[in-house]
């Protein structure tokens, strides 16, 4: 079973009963045109990289509009965003309803941080609940996966006209690299449904790692460093001419820039970021010997190394049927994974400036079905932040007793966004304009939510 708020034809982003007209845009466009590079950078990336990057529609770059940014100082630096997807069933995780008639056989436990209980399938996270701040009121416009995915990446409703940019891309669009010899946008598992960099230019769309045991595949030159040499300078003579007569046609910059960072990432040192056979035996196994574990180490070499933003995903939530059975498998796998990265990160000096968010697209139904499932629910679910700058140790608004509806504090998606964009001291009503002018800000219509950062 499924249910979806359906937007009206003309609304891009909240379902009616929060959505709010947007003002007539006065900004004046500036407009550009880009060649497309789509199929390009696909297969380049590909050879010379052994990996892919995430599906894009961007065969325009976008124009950027003037405006007066909301301003905030930012309190992290990077992002490391664990990802549930299939819908995270709320009851079974962070949002237990003890002797709730919908709560099943799922107890609750005490944790690290006063009057906050978890379910008893997270030890290892309850004594690190002094780090998190646990959002039990989010609120989501869709309850279908593909859609809901979408938005909770991009704060925008799915369609076949445009590709909207997800966090990572708008993250790097303002601030561009702390570190300039690799990817600043990591996607780690669950690249084919990620929206990527939407209609911004190939050098803001993430680089995908679907497997993080194997690293980047192929990344080393097949023939010696001077053959390379003579090879890469041959075909820049040979384009030379080409460059120079369209220098200011953003798709063949976007040529460029992509194949001189494939070139780059391949003789950085700091290449080695991806490989985590560097890592102690004892450490690769704290962090869980499974993708999802494996992930969370390599999500934290890399912010160690300043990439910007790194994607995890742990699948399979869709619980339908068997809820009771799978779920705490599956929080096994997270708990191991996302404890050891936040203690990790903690010893390390990188929690304070580095924000942790776990997301899903939706909740499960508090009704259990009849195949001992719980089903798509978007009326009430959780997420949690942790480091960059989020006070821990505490519950961000309410779900009801039996966690059927949100009845304090009230978080959307766009809230939730806005609230990480926040973080990150991005210009959160700064518009930017697609191929087709019409314009987007990071997180919609979304306000983040300034008490999370407030002790």
């Amino acid at each position: 079973m499924s249910s979806e708020l359906i937007f009206p034809a003309n609304v891009e982003t909240r379902p009616s009963s929060l959505y709010t007209p947007k003002k007539p845009m006065k900004d004046r466009l500036l407009r550009s045109s880009e060649l497309s590079r789509r199929q390009f950078a696909a297969r380049a990336a590909s050879s010379l990289l052994g990996v892919g990057l995430a599906p894009t529609f961007a065969d325009r770059a976008f124009a950027a509009g003037t405006g007066s940014p909301l301003k905030q100082v930012a309190t992290a630096k990077r992002v490391i965003y664990l990802y549930m997807n299939g819908g995270m069933s709320h009851l079974d995780t962070f949002d237990v309803k003890p002797g709730a008639e919908t709560q099943g056989p799922t107890k609750a436990i005490n944790t690290s941080a006063d009057g906050v209980q978890i379910a008893e399938h997270l030890p290892k996270l309850a004594k690190k609940a002094h780090h998190l701040a646990i959002i039990n009121s989010m609120l989501s416009a869709s309850g279908a996966h593909e859609q809901a995915n979408y938005l909770i990446h991009t704060s925008y409703a799915l369609r076949g006209t445009i590709k909207h940019p997800a966090m990572g891309a708008w993250l790097l669009k303002f601030h561009d690299r702390l570190n300039p010899t690799l990817p600043g946008n990591v996607v780690i598992g669950g690249g084919s449904r990620h929206p990527g960099g939407g209609f911004f230019e190939g050098k803001f769309q993430p680089l995908v790692v679907n497997n993080p045991e194997a690293g980047l595949q192929n990344v080393k030159a097949r023939f010696q460093e001077s053959d390379f040499e003579f090879r890469y300078g041959l075909s820049q003579e040979l384009a030379g001419d080409f460059r120079a007569r369209y220098q200011d046609v953003k798709g063949v910059r976007a040529y460029t820039e992509m194949y001189d960072d494939a070139v780059t990432l391949m003789k950085s040192s700091d290449l080695s970021a991806f490989d985590l056979t560097k890592e102690d035996a004892k450490v690769r196994d704290a962090y869980g010997r499974n993708a999802f574990g494996q992930g969370c180490l390599l999500a934290r070499r890399l912010v160690e190394n300043d990439v910007r933003f790194v994607e995890v995903t742990l699948g399979s939530w869709d619980t339908h049927v068997s809820n009771f059975l799978r779920t705490p498998e599956l929080c096994t796998t997270l708990d191991q994974g996302f404890a050891t990265l936040l203690d990790d990160l903690e010893q390390r000096g990188l929690l304070e400036d580095t924000l942790v968010v776990l997301a899903t697209e939706f909740g499960r139904t508090p009704k259990v079905n009849q195949n001992a499932g719980r089903d798509h629910y978007p009326q009430a679910f959780s997420g949690v932040m942790a480091g960059g700058g989020i006070v821990g140790g505490r519950r961000f608004g309410k779900s009801d007793a039996t966690g059927e509806n949100v009845i304090e504090d009230p978080m959307t998606v766009f809230d939730f966004n806005a609230t990480i964009g926040y973080a990150l001291g991005l210009p959160l009503d700064q518009i930017l304009y697609s191929p087709s002018k019409r314009p987007f800000t990071v997180a919609a219509d979304g306000k983040p939510i300034t008490k999370l950062f407030a002790a």
